[in-house]
């Protein structure tokens, strides 16, 4: 039999900035959709808002490429909502779009293109 080959995370960069916000908001654990919303828009100061549907489209996505699965709810949640949180791919894949943008960043700053403390 052959084996299946193990994903390499590189193959998915580079993330859209909304799937890279999703991944973030589900790296300290599971959450459910409205909660991922919150979470975005109080991190990112109201800059990225996302509504439901580019959300459950996004999440549905990610679900097909394995990078989350849908979880058990939380007790203090609703059991009606659906919680998803990373599969091990998933928090690899995060981890590797930090790591470019990193070098993005680094790069950014030896040309000097970020000024000042901020």
């Amino acid at each position: 039999m052959a084996k299946t080959p193990v994903p390499d995370p590189a193959d998915y960069l580079p993330l859209s900035s909304q799937v890279f916000q999703v991944l973030l908001s589900l790296a300290d654990g599971p959450l459910h959709g409205y909660a991922v919303i919150v979470d975005i828009t109080e991190r990112t100061g109201g800059e990225m808002k996302l509504t439901a549907s580019t959300l459950y489209d996004a999440l549905a996505r990610l679900v097909d490429q394995e990078l989350i699965e849908e979880t058990e709810a939380q007790p203090k949640d609703d059991a009606r909502r659906r919680s998803y949180g990373l599969t091990t791919l998933g928090r690899e894949v995060a981890e590797a779009e930090a790591k470019r943008l990193e070098r993005l960043l680094a790069m950014a700053k030896e040309k000097k293109l970020l000024r000042g403390k901020r």
